[in-house]
């Protein structure tokens, strides 16, 4: 009889279960129920709603009772740096900010009262961008105190759904790191700096590993749902679950987790704090079995969405890929720029990127994708030759996992500009590497080699020449 596992992975824009089991010692995933998410305005701010997503965690989770398949773990990843606050009788305070709302604008000059970036670099590893977690509590100490004052929990998004399944309060690891409060040697809570930058030290939940067994789910959420499952912490930051699921040696490959974000890098046993590594902007954020991901956050395939939503509502991220593979236009962005993170309007936007640099102005949802296809294409190169110059290692492949790795113009174009090969594949990344890190705690997996070679052997891998 088969063991299933449950993987619920929620990304910005929308969320999916899917249940695995292995069958001839390959990964299958099955994906059961799948729900919309995005951030709406509310009292001025952008927000996640979280109470309609913890509806739909247990939604999908009735499915599993339905289809006579009830898993024996279950894990769930999210997106990183967003939290919620809860008073001393665990009610949340205020909302789940999103971390594209404007309250970050000018916190690193608050922050930088108390400390520079070059020593919140030294004492986290984390890059600079302005949602990070330290950045978001800034603003609430600066513009709402009081919220501060009363909290008794700081929970990350993933962290908050399994104590709402468990009543357990603890911080996954990975997730934990892109706070900026974590330090990269000691691999907790960094009591000092959070302490020099006033922050209430008492809200930072006790800091658990993936793989850790939270418990059982409450009595109430059992009645519910129909049944009882463990709760096992997977890699909650959706990227260290992709990560996981990279099926090739990592020290001799370069990844992209493509997806909303491309998030491009290797991963290294111990993590690049140096001045060099803040200059070129790449982050040590936390990964399984305490590896860092050393990477770089790129804006990645959120400008997409966004123009889709916008100019081409009626295609499929197939035919725009396809459209924009037929277009000559030879017009670039800078993809890092902050003036694409959260346009009111992405398509003008690139066009009046186009436009104040001199180049040919795209018209149209084909030659709009063909520039943000290109320009993460280039990005992509400037930064594995960053990765090199700084690791003093050659790659010659790069491997993409996740949703981009369907986006086969963009592979081609990566392999090209980079003049590496490249493999696209597993699509489902992330809901591999979450359940690899709930097999692995079960026993069915023995370590994370055995996992990746599992997912290796379990998924298509698509390969593009230069």
């Amino acid at each position: 009889m088969n063991k299933y596992y449950l993987a619920i992975d929620i990304g910005a824009s929308g969320g999916r279960h899917i249940l695995a089991h292995r069958e001839d010692g390959r990964m299958v995933l099955e994906e059961i129920y799948r729900f919309p998410n995005g951030m709406i305005e509310m009292d001025g701010e952008l927000i996640w709603e979280v109470d309609r997503l913890f509806e739909e965690i247990k939604t999908g989770m009735k499915k599993c009772l339905e289809l006579g398949k009830i898993p024996e773990s279950v894990g769930i990843d999210t997106w990183a740096v967003d939290f919620v606050l809860l008073d001393e009788k665990d009610k949340r305070i205020g909302n789940a900010v999103a971390y594209r709302d404007g309250r970050t604008n000018g916190m690193d000059r608050e922050v930088n009262c108390f400390l520079g970036e070059e020593e919140l670099y030294r004492e986290s590893g984390i890059q600079k961008q302005l949602f990070n977690t330290v950045y978001q509590l800034m603003a609430l100490k600066t513009k709402k105190p009081d919220q501060l004052k009363r909290a008794n929990k700081l929970l990350m998004i993933p962290d908050y759904f399994h104590y709402l399944l468990t009543g357990e309060a603890v911080s996954e690891y990975t997730n934990a790191t892109t706070t900026q409060l974590v330090s990269p040697k000691t691999k907790e809570w960094n009591k000092e700096l959070i302490e020099k930058l006033g922050l209430p030290l008492q809200i930072f939940a006790t800091i658990k590993n993936p793989g850790t067994e939270l418990g059982s789910l409450k009595e109430v959420i059992q009645k519910e749902i129909g049944y009882n499952c463990k709760v096992v912490l997977p890699a909650t930051h959706d990227t260290a679950s992709a990560v996981m699921a990279v099926p090739l040696k990592q020290e001799d490959t370069v990844y992209i987790s493509s997806g909303t974000w491309s998030l491009m890098g290797t991963e290294q046993k111990e993590a690049n704090c140096s001045e060099e590594s803040r200059i070129h902007n790449f982050t040590n954020e936390g990964g399984y079995d305490y590896r860092f991901r050393y990477l770089k956050n790129i804006m990645g395939l959120w400008m997409i969405q966004s123009v889709k939503k916008e100019i081409g509502r009626t295609l499929g991220y197939g035919e725009i890929c396809e459209a924009a593979s037929r277009c000559s236009i030879k017009s670039l962005v800078d993809c890092n720029d902050n003036r694409f993170l959260a346009p009111k309007n992405m398509t003008e936007e690139v066009q009046r990127a186009c436009r104040e640099s001199g180049q040919q102005v795209p018209a149209g949802i084909a030659e709009v994708a063909a520039v943000i296809y290109n320009s993460l294409a280039v990005c992509y190169g400037k930064t594995i030759q960053e990765i090199e110059e700084i690791t003093g290692k050659s790659y010659d492949c790069i491997h993409i996992v996740g949703g981009g790795a369907n986006a086969e113009y963009l592979n081609q174009l990566t392999a090209r500009i980079t003049g590496r090969i490249v493999y696209a594949g597993p699509i489902e990344a992330t809901a591999a590497g979450n359940i690899a890190a709930q097999m692995i705690a079960a026993g069915e997996l023995n370590s994370l080699e055995e996992a990746r070679e599992c997912i290796f052997q379990s998924f298509p891998i698509a390969t593009y020449h230069p």
